[in-house]
């Protein structure tokens, strides 16, 4: 590995220009997950592009659909008053990003286009419907959702010399509600062994439209159909509950590793669905329910 050339813009054309063709180049905002990568042995680029700079890209606006700028962190979506009413599994998420230090440093545009299938905001992101916007010196902004964005573990459908400069989240019909739980052994700087994002809108007491969405057990983000249908048409019991956690493990593509194998995984990412749903369930209801909700399962105060 030669030297590494580090530049840094303070305007989206300047990044743009830097970016070139995208040859060779990695793009970098809080950086976290290049460090990461770098002390795991990989090469890195030859040139480096920061953005951190941009304050263009530093926005929040949740006065329709919800845009988050490619530099917003996590401590500010867990701040955000907005997030955390109408796009709560946003929020659970976030809060449990790394330490207080990477949540303070680390940022959504990072997050999405590191494409980790157990990135803690993803399944969230993947049950909003939401999609990232790619600009290019060439092209212009072109929008892609996010299920379309992710391909594989680090790889995304981004083109060479492309940007995302925002992720936009659509707004939520009246009566929903939204949740993300992960599996963890401890509250300190894990990433997610499996993880489950659920939104619901109820129509009275009844889920009349359900997303659930999974982390860490295929090689992106994936959407669960069989714990959707599960619970459309239901109230949420516990009947309900348990085909949400069936479905869950029967979707699941899980691999073995160092962390837990193939078995654990599929089983655990059942009940951690079926956690998932229940919180949003009784977020849709009114219910007061604390952010992040995983928590609350470790220390046995909820099914």
């Amino acid at each position: 590995m030669g030297d590494v050339a580090f530049h840094t813009a303070t305007t989206v054309d300047e990044a743009l220009s830097l970016v070139g063709d995208g040859s060779n180049v990695k793009v970098v905002a809080g950086g976290s997950d290049l460090i990461v990568q770098a002390r795991g042995g990989r090469d890195l680029p030859d040139n480096v592009v920061a953005i951190h700079r941009i304050e263009a890209l530093r926005g929040i606006d949740a006065s329709g659909d919800l845009t988050l700028g490619a530099l917003v962190t996590h401590a500010d979506i867990v701040s955000s008053d907005a997030v955390r009413t109408s796009w709560t599994a946003l929020a659970d998420a976030s809060a449990i990003v790394g330490s207080h230090a990477t949540r303070n440093v680390g940022t959504i545009g990072g997050n999405v286009m590191n494409a980790s299938p157990a990135m803690e905001t993803g399944s969230p992101l993947l049950v909003f419907g939401a999609s990232a916007t790619l600009r290019s010196a060439a092209g212009g902004d072109r929008s892609v959702p996010l299920e379309e964005l992710w391909t594989g573990p680090g790889r995304t459908s981004a083109q060479p010399g492309e940007l995302l400069v925002d992720v936009v989240v659509p707004s939520l019909p009246a009566h929903s509600g939204s949740a993300y739980v992960r599996l963890e052994y401890r509250r300190a700087m894990e990433i997610a062994i499996v993880g489950a994002a659920a939104c619901v809108t109820l129509d009275g007491d009844t889920v009349s439209a359900a997303r659930v969405a999974l982390t860490a057990v295929g090689p992106t983000l994936l959407r669960s159909p069989g714990a959707e249908a599960a619970v459309i048409g239901t109230t949420g019991d516990d009947a309900a509950l348990a085909a949400v956690a069936a479905g869950a493990s029967a979707d699941a593509t899980p691999i073995s590793d160092l962390r837990a194998n193939e078995d654990y995984r599929r089983a655990m990412i059942g009940v951690i669905a079926k956690r998932a749903v229940s919180v949003a369930v009784r977020r849709a209801r009114g219910e007061e329910f604390p952010i992040p909700a995983t928590p609350v399962f470790m220390e046995g105060s909820a099914r």
